[in-house]
């Protein structure tokens, strides 16, 4: 006869697993290649989104129609810079314009630059009234680059050629005031804590011979000499004064709410 032998051991009982054992059970450990995957979509959806899609978007704009068109408009609004303008637009990313000043009007939502004094056009045109409108798309056409600029270290310029003609300059040249600006703007009294910095390298020092250049500027260099501005100054300045981007837009570019007095 087998006699049973019964253990008085107790079983031994497994606890319950803790909150922190769920957790790392069920976690799964991420390798690198999903890791680079991730990281990859990541910053590739945000680079399409901002610069790809809109470069192609921006790159081929078709002119848009005037429903409202205006004899000035020929039913069409698109804007063209050529020729010594688009040399111009060439100096002024190589001197790094860009850095300082902005060419945008922001939208109302984003900014109150439409109220700006005259950056957005001007608020009582003699010939047109109030034109004053936010930037798009159309104002860059034809330059090779949109010089949105970085900062506002300086005054926005996308209607700098309307201000100098009827408030910086009004009633002399246009062009003078500017290249003497470009050539050192604290020697204007009214700018001398102006931070753009002065452009000598854009001018010649030259000998008279015979009557003075009529467009030598107006600062002294020395006897029998005089200062002038050389092609790529006279590109720049060309450049500068084209800027007026207050021409009308379609009612499907003009988003600026009505504008009060």
């Amino acid at each position: 006869m087998v006699k049973r032998v019964t253990s008085t051991t107790p079983a031994r009982v497994t606890p319950p697993p803790t909150d922190r054992e769920f957790q790392i059970s069920d976690t799964i450990p991420m390798s690198l290649r999903t890791f680079i995957l991730g990281l990859a979509a990541s910053f590739g959806v945000a680079w399409l989104a901002i610069i790809v899609i809109p470069f192609f978007k921006m790159r081929d704009l078709a002119p848009l129609s005037f429903p409202e068109a205006k004899a000035v408009s020929a039913g069409v609004f698109f804007p063209k810079r050529t020729g010594r303008v688009a040399d111009g637009a060439r100096v002024y990313a190589e001197n790094g314009c860009y850095l300082c000043h902005t060419q945008v009007v922001r939208p109302t939502y984003a900014g109150n630059d439409l109220y700006r004094p005259d950056w957005g056009g001007l608020k009582a045109d003699a010939d047109r009234g109030d034109t004053r409108r936010e930037t798009n798309a159309y104002d860059f056409f034809g330059e090779k680059f949109a010089q949105i600029g970085l900062m506002r270290m300086g005054p926005d310029l996308s209607n700098l050629g309307r201000r100098v003609e009827t408030q910086y300059a009004a009633g002399a040249d246009p062009a003078a005031w500017l290249y003497a600006h470009l050539y050192n703007p604290r020697n204007n009294p009214q700018l001398w804590k102006s931070t753009c910095p002065p452009h000598p390298f854009l001018f010649d020092k030259r000998e008279i011979k015979g009557a003075p250049s009529a467009g030598a500027l107006k600062v002294n260099v020395g006897e029998n000499f005089e200062l002038v501005p050389d092609s790529d100054a006279k590109a720049l300045i060309s450049y500068l004064l084209s800027l007026k981007k207050d021409h009308p837009v379609p009612a499907s570019l003009s988003f600026a709410p009505a504008k009060k007095d």
